[in-house]
């Protein structure tokens, strides 16, 4: 058995890398969450529940800012494999809380890595983002882009996440993936991104708000295929640092989603114009040829497929607490 520690693993795109390992086996599972309450904690309870009766399976309630309750989760384990998910995520609230933001992404991730160094863990997976890339001209974006534009406190964070693995890597043998993750949706995404904020509103006849004119693009990876990249990272034993893209390498015109998410529903959005936020891009495109030579990644679900499967979880699970 392997022991793997999975911080934020109660949320989005952690409680699917639980089940991704929890199905496979072989696997001893820790997850470290806090459960604030950026979004409802019921929600991301709700995504672990089943996995608690599970003897390989142990949540331990932690903050990543604080190292000594962090360090407790760790006790004498002797971990394979940190996949670090944890953050504040989101562009526009990093605007409002920037301080926040700076602990979380930054301090809890010198913690984590520093608890790595310390109890002599290997492998390391850091959840980056492609808000990294900024306001990046070139597209598609690669990992040999400079990212030394960003345009939000998050993307800063991250960006700075980067860079702290890469010391980290480089000083103590650490083997370190940080994964820049393209608007992942699916089941389970978080009530505040666009996808499922939409079809929320939508659904109750309710007006959803659309910044700018609606030509902004992004590159939307669903759940699936971001998963299958984590795992191969997991595994990854080439070279001690990398920076890989995971995403669709197609991008979609948010009034194209739009149009999709009607035509899932089958009800019509009415569109509240609003002004464009500061922090947001114009677009996002990624380049995974890196992805597909190192991790054998191959994205398999196109948007019109994806949003066909988040509908369907959606009507099956919405609730008042959505």
């Amino acid at each position: 058995m392997k022991n793997i520690l999975i911080t934020g693993g109660a949320g989005f795109i952690g409680s699917h890398l639980v089940d991704c390992l929890m199905a496979e086996g072989g696997w001893r599972i820790t997850v470290v969450d806090d459960f604030n309450d950026f979004y409802d904690p019921a929600i991301k309870r709700e995504n672990v529940r089943v996995r608690l009766a599970n003897a390989n399976f142990k949540l331990v309630e932690a903050d990543i800012r604080n190292h000594e309750a962090l360090a407790q989760a760790f006790g004498d384990k002797a971990f394979d494999c940190i996949v670090h998910l944890a953050a504040r995520a989101g562009v526009r609230p990093s605007l409002k809380e920037p301080r926040l933001y700076v602990e979380t992404n930054i301090n809890g991730t010198l913690n984590l890595l520093e608890l790595a160094r310390t109890h002599g863990v290997r492998q390391f997976v850091f959840g980056s983002s492609s808000s990294v890339y900024g306001l990046n001209s070139k597209v598609p974006f690669s990992e040999d882009d400079p990212i030394f534009n960003p345009i939000s406190p998050y993307a800063a964070t991250k960006a700075a996440g980067e860079l702290i693995c890469h010391s980290y890597a480089h000083l103590y043998d650490m083997r370190i993936v940080c994964l820049r993750f393209f608007t992942v949706y699916g089941a389970r995404q978080r009530p505040d991104l666009a996808i499922h904020k939409f079809a929320k509103l939508i659904s109750d006849g309710k007006p959803i708000p659309v910044f700018g004119d609606g030509t902004t693009r992004r590159d939307y990876t669903y759940i699936d295929d971001i998963i299958a990249g984590v795992r191969a990272a997991i595994d990854y034993d080439q070279s001690n640092y990398e920076v890989i893209n995971l995403g669709e390498s197609r991008t979609v015109e948010l009034r194209e989603l739009i149009t999709l998410l009607e035509k899932e529903l089958d009800r019509h959005a009415e569109i509240d114009r609003q002004p464009p936020q500061p922090g947001d891009v114009p677009q996002t495109f990624a380049d995974i040829t890196k992805a597909r030579r190192l991790l054998g990644y191959n994205p398999r679900t196109q948007i019109e497929e994806g949003m066909e499967k988040f509908v369907e979880w959606f009507r099956e699970n919405q609730s008042d607490r959505f």
